[in-house]
């Protein structure tokens, strides 16, 4: 029995259409953990919403004339979580790695952004993660914890190894982040740089910061974008990026590098459902650019 098979349970099928774990080049998992969530919680809700959502809207992508119904999904169902982190992401990152070990590309949706944590050591190989989130979760520690959605890509950084950090649309920081961002060679992107620059000025500095990285882990925090387009998130964050911004700079980045990405910190209870909605979209869209880009 896999960990994976152990530690896993299906719910319904994110997008509708199942294929077999064999034939499957993405395979989906939920991570409904939200223990560390420090101003609304009900993250652990977000996996079973945006699998609702995505079963009600249409699966064709114009952006890059594929159809999310042609792909070869296969969903896992959901990551068995304790109310114990280090625990969880110990699980996560045995599951990822079985993953991995098939040579599936793990498509993750959470749950706090903490579980990219054990995702990103589930890999087993040095990667560049670029992280699309408000906030650069830097902290050293936060509310006593030292593993926490606050903290989380710190730990990343010194546990991990990572060929590099790359952080997009950036405008909620704490004088902390910014200091150890400056020593550790943490890259970031503000909303208000990406506005006045253009999404594809920010594309070409992101992949001139990635030069020939070879693995990238891609990691979206809803809360990215703008409250007015997603207002149920965990830490909703004024001054966000537009969807057609963000489309922009996920088109240009998705390649074929992308080895693992995750979806995290929809808070369902907070709207009637357009989050939700619009984090299946986002997902419909990624694996569509990645697919894209592996057919060259």
């Amino acid at each position: 029995m896999s960990y994976s098979e152990l530690y896993v349970s299906q719910g319904p099928f994110f997008s509708g259409f199942q294929q077999s774990f064999k034939l499957a080049d993405y395979i989906i998992l939920g991570v409904p953990f939200d223990v560390t969530s420090t101003y609304r919680t009900g993250a652990r809700f977000g996996p079973l919403a945006i699998r609702e959502a995505s079963l009600n809207l249409e699966t064709y992508s114009f952006r890059t004339s594929l159809d999310v119904e042609k792909l070869k999904l296969h969903d896992l169902g959901d990551l068995h979580v304790t109310s114990e982190t280090d625990g969880t992401l110990k699980r996560l990152a045995l599951a990822i790695k079985d993953t991995i070990n098939v040579q599936k590309t793990p498509i993750m949706i959470g749950g706090e952004h903490t579980i990219t944590l054990g995702a990103v050591k589930g890999l087993g190989t040095r990667t560049a993660v670029i992280s699309f989130d408000a906030h650069l979760d830097l902290r050293n520690e936060y509310m006593n914890l030292k593993t926490s959605h606050t903290t989380f890509m710190r730990r990343i950084n010194e546990q991990t190894d990572p060929l590099a950090i790359i952080e997009i649309g950036t405008r909620a920081v704490c004088h902390e982040e910014l200091s150890y961002a400056k020593k550790a060679s943490v890259k970031f992107f503000t909303t208000q740089q990406i506005r006045k620059e253009g999404a594809q000025k920010t594309v070409n500095a992101v992949k001139k910061t990635l030069g020939d990285c070879k693995s990238i882990y891609l990691t979206i925090d809803m809360d990215v974008f703008d409250p007015a387009f997603a207002p149920a998130v965990q830490n909703p964050e004024p001054d966000g990026l537009s969807t057609e911004v963000f489309f922009d700079l996920l088109e240009g980045l998705c390649d074929n590098r992308i080895t693992a990405l995750d979806l995290v910190e929809v808070c369902p209870h907070y709207d009637s459902g357009a989050t939700a909605a619009l984090a299946a979209k986002t997902l419909f869209e990624a694996l569509c650019n990645i697919e894209k880009a592996r057919k060259g």
